[in-house]
């Protein structure tokens, strides 16, 4: 008989980890499922604000995160979910690779990249236009790159290139940096190899088969190598809308129990219309959700498999 878990995390990024390592210890029969392990943490430079880890890569904190939930027990599956639907007592789950059964859900679907949405933008990603100074910084050893953004993960970004690098361009449209912290503020002033131009706007990527140039608003045009985008994340909401669950701005509303307007689907992280975007908020709605779902499973008949 085909497996039929307790509870289907879509989304393994901090929420959907936490999620998992609670509701194993809950002994749900849990499957956790996500395209990027670690979600966006995995594409973080450095992390000094997580509770008891002063300063940790991204990734590592990912695959510690990972690890910790399959010690528990969890099942981890790398694949994209396509769909869910309710089918009599259960949820049913599609992915690129099968079709798996729950008796309930949590979505820890999180964020994706904002984009400039320039012309060319989609041609030049990876021949010069990157979202993930993590992932690219090294391509770009002695090159002059620039950064689009003026929150944390703009200025870790440089800061990240800036050890690459042998020059930085941070590129905000705005006066001064309002929403990074002043930590990381500090750095970059003090960071030789990193130049900001504020109010100033990429307006047009320059080059066909490589990236060469780019365009400001001030008429401008600067030779770059590298253009690194950190202009802010938009809710991954697809599957939200699918199944008709009440949004907010395109995120998912949920009470203090981290329950959606449908029954039995709970939602966890960046993906919900609580203020506060971090990775310690999310972890944490990710155990206020897997606790939900427990109770919700405790009070129903239906058995898992």
């Amino acid at each position: 008989m085909k497996t039929i878990y307790d509870l289907v995390v879509v989304g393994a990024g901090p929420a959907g980890m936490n999620a998992a390592v609670y509701a194993s210890r809950y002994r749900l029969k849990t499957l956790v499922i996500g395209e990027l392990f670690g979600g966006l943490v995995s594409e973080a430079y450095e992390i000094c604000n997580f509770l008891a880890c002063y300063r940790i890569k991204g990734m590592e904190l990912a695959k510690r995160m990972m690890e910790h939930a399959k010690a528990e027990g969890a099942i981890i599956k790398n694949e994209k979910v396509i769909g869910i639907k309710k089918i009599k007592d259960y949820f049913e789950v599609k992915t690129s690779s099968g079709i798996y059964k729950s008796r309930s859900i949590i979505l820890a679907t999180g964020t994706e990249k904002r984009k400039l949405n320039l012309k060319n933008e989609d041609e030049l990603l990876g021949k010069g236009v990157s979202y993930c100074a993590t992932c690219d910084a090294g391509f770009f050893k002695n090159k002059i790159v620039g950064v689009v953004g003026g929150g944390d993960n703009a200025l870790t970004s440089a800061l990240l290139l800036a050890e690459y690098s042998k020059k930085v361009f941070i590129i905000y449209r705005r006066d001064k940096f309002y929403r990074a912290e002043p930590a990381w503020q500090e750095q970059v002033a003090k960071n030789k190899k990193i130049k900001c131009l504020f109010n100033s706007e990429v307006i047009e990527l320059i080059g066909k088969d490589k990236l060469k140039a780019i365009k400001l608003n001030n008429g401008k045009v600067m030779k770059v190598d590298g253009l690194f985008i950190e202009i802010g994340t938009i809710p991954k909401k697809e599957l939200a809308e699918q199944l008709n669950l009440k949004l907010e701005s395109g995120y998912i509303v949920v009470n203090r129990n981290q329950e959606t307007s449908v029954k039995g689907i709970f939602a966890a992280g960046d993906i919900t219309n609580n203020p506060l975007k971090q990775i310690i908020t999310a972890a944490s709605e990710g155990a206020v959700a897997a606790h939900s779902a427990y109770e919700y499973i405790a009070k129903s008949n239906i058995k898992s498999v």
